[in-house]
């Protein structure tokens, strides 16, 4: 059973992150930036995650925090650039 992309996407915040919690202790719904101190520069690290993990490209014009807020976001975003 392949992981979902909430799941591939939390893995890859704490990977990147080099984060101490367990991936599966991220909230989908609860704000990266707030809950868990993610700042500026790790949301540009997070894109590259992002391209690299699921092989889509973030232009510049698409670089809006409101992607990057929640786990449930970056997957809204991911799924809309897979389709």
């Amino acid at each position: 059973m392949t992981d979902s992309i909430e799941d591939r996407i939390k893995k890859m915040i704490v990977n990147r992150l080099f984060m101490r919690i367990d991936p599966s202790e991220i909230d989908n719904t609860k704000s990266l930036i707030d809950e868990y101190g993610v700042d500026s520069v790790s949301l540009l690290e997070l894109v590259v995650g992002i391209e690299e993990e699921f092989g889509i490209a973030v232009g510049d014009d698409e670089f809006n925090v409101a992607h990057f807020e929640t786990v449930n976001a970056l997957a809204a975003f991911v799924r809309a650039h897979q389709a």
